[in-house]
């Protein structure tokens, strides 16, 4: 949980300039990221996250590999995820709470095998690009 909006804009400003050190590129990390690009930019965000963390990844020597780095599904699955639920929120809450709000919601990143299998999820093509859950439909409902 962040105590102070200045925590979340120092991490995405760490994130932007590949500053961030990656032991605190957490899962909270990557959604905090995604909640502050869909708020602050919703018409280019998905483009800024996968290219920030491509650029990251680069940056810290993170190679994208057909069974490691960047993974296009998973970052998909979780942008869905929040931009649904952003959508149905309070848009004058602060960032601090939407932040707070979202990233406790979405604090288990096991969720995502709920709707898509070990197989599916960890293929060289669901990492390349959008694979549909083959599980549970994203019906766009809180999960």
């Amino acid at each position: 949980m962040y105590t102070v909006e200045d925590e979340i804009l120092e991490l995405v400003e760490a994130f932007k300039n590949c500053m961030l050190a990656r032991s605190k590129w957490t899962h909270s990390a990557h959604l905090t990221i995604a909640v502050w690009y869909l708020i602050n930019d919703p018409h280019t965000a998905t483009d800024q996250i996968r290219c920030g963390i491509q650029r990251y990844n680069q940056a810290h020597g993170i190679e994208s590999t057909p069974t490691s780095g960047y993974h296009e599904t998973m970052t998909q699955f979780w942008i869905h995820r929040l931009r649904n639920d952003i959508d149905r929120m309070n848009v004058h809450d602060s960032l601090l709470n939407l932040t707070n709000q979202l990233t406790n919601c979405y604090s288990d990143p096991t969720l995502v095998f709920q709707y898509y299998s070990h197989e599916v999820l960890f293929s060289p093509e669901a990492r390349s690009r959008w694979i549909e859950p083959n599980l549970k439909s994203l019906n766009y409902a809180r999960l």
